[in-house]
């Protein structure tokens, strides 16, 4: 009876994604829906679940054009992060798995979604150390080191690989881009990152209540003495890797009008442009939306514009036949 009493007493309220209660059970209020893999039959894209590392259970979800066989001409390939704040959500989420499978459709490529382990039951840096496993898990493909998964021997281009990821996920794309060496990675479409900091900016200034949810959040996730000012977080803070060391030769930063983030998401886009970096930097701003809209409601036309927008930045280069 003690365990009831202290299951009904809430320790920490993260508003609106979960609540911690005494006793250490997590109440994930939202992002635990579940959508299983196969065919979808609108946009004829095939998935699948396939655990990546048994030791941490560590998984993803893979992607590709029901159509598609090993004789085919090979497909990029693109290593995506699911957001949520790294605290809900996972590949399996609905909203992921219909925008996903769209985005495989009108870009033609094979998608890697991983399901990284979250916070607070795995506290950051957790998040980072799943995918980066999985990164080397691609790279090992590539390399012809051990790899035995045929969705990836078969169908993929090791010299098209690309990361993405939208809000908490553009953040471990950007903080994993900074770490790899053994894979080529072509470009990175960074969907409304999630990137923070101590001293406020743009209309974070004046959004008061906002400011102090997302404040909330990281705090909640990273048990770091740096706070909101962690490079993890912030990669503009003193100590930072610099973004001149970003490990691609391509950068998409989208960012919406409504989102807190978008100040964020800007100034990404305008210190890695004057960082010294090498490759070619592009922004889309949306107006009149705000964060993660595409997840919201995927069958809008503005959505549809914008999953046509990053296909083809993916897509670049690729011939007319793509």
């Amino acid at each position: 009876m003690a365990s009831n009493s202290n299951r009904s007493e809430v320790a920490v309220e993260v508003f609106p994604y979960l609540q911690l209660y005494k006793d250490g059970t997590v109440h994930r209020v939202i992002g635990t829906e579940v959508a299983h893999a196969g065919l979808d039959l609108e946009t004829g894209v095939l998935s699948q679940d396939i655990v990546i590392n048994p030791d941490t259970g560590v998984s993803a979800r893979f992607y590709r054009p029901n159509q598609l066989t090993k004789y085919d001409e090979k497909l990029p390939l693109v290593l995506y992060f699911h957001g949520g704040a790294f605290m809900i959500s996972s590949t399996a989420d609905p909203k992921y798995h219909i925008s996903l499978n769209k985005l495989v459709a009108e870009a033609n490529i094979v998608l890697v979604s991983v399901n990284y382990r979250l916070a607070p039951e795995n506290p950051l840096p957790t998040s980072y150390e799943d995918s980066w496993a999985a990164l080397n898990w691609v790279a090992a493909h590539a390399k012809g080191d051990g790899g035995h998964e045929p969705w990836l021997k078969d169908y993929v281009d090791f010299e098209q690989v690309f990361l993405a990821g939208d809000s908490a996920g553009a953040n471990i794309a950007h903080n994993l881009a900074l770490r790899v060496t053994d894979l080529k990675i072509v470009g990175i479409a960074m969907m409304f990152p999630y990137f923070w900091g101590k001293d406020p900016i743009g209309v974070e200034v004046t959004d008061h209540f906002r400011r102090e949810l997302v404040d909330k959040w990281w705090m909640f996730v990273c048990p770091s003495d740096k706070g909101n000012d962690d490079p993890l977080i912030n990669p503009f803070v003193d100590g930072a890797p610099s973004l001149k060391g970003l490990a691609c030769d391509r950068v998409l930063v989208t960012v919406a009008e409504k989102d807190i983030l978008r100040g964020r998401g800007r100034l990404y886009y305008d210190k890695l442009v004057k960082s010294g970096w090498q490759g070619k930097a592009e922004i889309v701003e949306i107006e009149d939306e705000d964060h993660v809209f595409h997840i919201m409601d995927p069958d809008s036309e503005k959505v549809k514009g914008l999953i046509k927008r990053w296909a083809s930045f993916i897509n670049q280069g690729r011939g007319p036949e793509s």
